[in-house]
């Protein structure tokens, strides 16, 4: 795909984002349907919200008269009740909602907010666990224990290593680098796939069983675990360049998904779905994985990068080309929208994640990040 085409394809997320945001005034966007582009919305953002908050910041930077800084602050408002929640994954959402405004803009609310939920994720890890376990307010509380962990909760140190610099803060570099190597060490399988999820012994932080959670089955790779260890070993990889394990632990998973996704770039949702062809595709986990190719190219350099660099923009170009949505008079749907993600398959979902087919707005979010590098809105080793 050229530059041309990664640029019409921003404009039209850009049109989305506007859409989305002039529909989100009580609450932040979690999925749409499909058909229409009709939002399900949370009242505080979830785990989601702060995708949608990334995607203002990054909005204002392309646009900004039609993207006044005040539309990432008024959404980013409506996060804060979560900086100091229990759960691991609201470092997704103060990375992305928070963080990011303060990386591109020196905002202080964001800055404030963000280092608020960093210096919470610091309190919560557990020394007998050797990590931050999922947390009693985490997305799925009621199903797991106090000593549960998940690949998800790597989501925690992308907040915890930029909290770190910039507080100079050694504790919580110490508790990123000792959650990063156990959540690695527990669930990256010796083949160098993911698996989801681990019940730990609350006493003795003794692994008691593993299984993935939202996935097909008990052993299988669910794709969004994988994504999920490709992102955040890539981010690590890039912001602590001085420590190998984060790099090879990265290369290894990516690697994986670069022999195992299918010939169009589009995972499946589950790589061990035995329904494969006739099942569903998960373009979010397909976007967080061209953003991690896009992290790691940065981490390697142009040499050793280039393998993975030249895989994000490929992958990029099948999304934009299979499903986003386009400008012509003869589709009814909004302009800009990536179908095709895949929540979960799995009956014990939340009823508010019940969504096989859908928008998704963290993988907007990661599909919006990938364009605004390749349109050189932005540097990934930035944000």
């Amino acid at each position: 795909m050229s530059s041309n085409d990664f640029f019409a394809a921003r404009e039209r997320m850009l049109t989305r984002i506007a859409q989305t945001r002039d529909a989100s005034k009580a609450g932040l966007p979690h999925w749409a349907r499909a058909a229409d582009g009709t939002w399900m919305f949370t009242s505080d953002g979830d785990w989601t919200g702060g995708a949608f908050v990334g995607e203002l910041w990054l909005a204002h930077l392309a646009d900004p008269k039609r993207f006044p800084i005040s539309d990432a602050r008024d959404a980013l408002t409506r996060m804060l009740p979560r900086a100091q929640l229990r759960t691991a994954f609201k470092g997704f959402g103060f990375y992305h909602g928070g963080a990011v405004g303060s990386i591109l803009f020196g905002d202080e609310m964001a800055r404030n907010a963000a280092l608020t939920a960093a210096r919470s994720l610091g309190q919560m890890f557990d020394p007998k666990l050797g990590l931050i376990p999922l947390g009693q307010d985490a997305e799925e509380a009621n199903a797991v224990g106090t000593a549960e962990s998940s690949i998800d909760s790597l989501q925690a140190t992308g907040l915890l290593y930029w909290a770190a610099d910039q507080l100079a803060d050694s504790h919580l570099e110490d508790v990123a680098n000792a959650h990063m190597r156990r959540v690695l060490d527990i669930h990256v399988r010796p083949d160098n796939s993911v698996i989801q999820s681990s019940t730990l012994d609350p006493e003795t932080g003794k692994v008691l069983r593993t299984h993935t959670h939202k996935g097909y089955s008990d052993v299988s790779t669910w794709g969004r675990a994988q994504a999920w260890a490709m992102l955040y070993t890539a981010h690590a990889a890039m912001v602590r360049p001085k420590q190998p394990l984060w790099r090879e632990y990265a290369v290894r998973v990516l690697d994986w998904w670069i022999d195992h996704v299918p010939a169009d770039l589009v995972a499946y949702w589950d790589f061990d779905d035995p329904a494969i062809p006739s099942t569903s595709r998960d373009t979010a986990a397909t976007a967080i994985a061209a953003a991690a190719s896009l992290r790691l190219a940065s981490a390697l350099g142009p040499t050793d990068g280039a393998k993975y660099r030249e895989f994000a923009e490929r992958t990029a170009t099948q999304l934009v080309s299979g499903y986003l949505t386009p400008t012509s008079s003869g589709d009814q749907r909004p302009i800009g929208m990536l179908t095709g993600g895949c929540f979960t398959r799995k009956a014990l979902a939340r009823d508010i994640d019940t969504a096989p087919d859908a928008e998704l707005i963290f993988s907007s979010y990661f599909l919006f990040e990938c364009l605004a590098v390749f349109t050189g809105l932005v540097t990934v080793g930035r944000i």
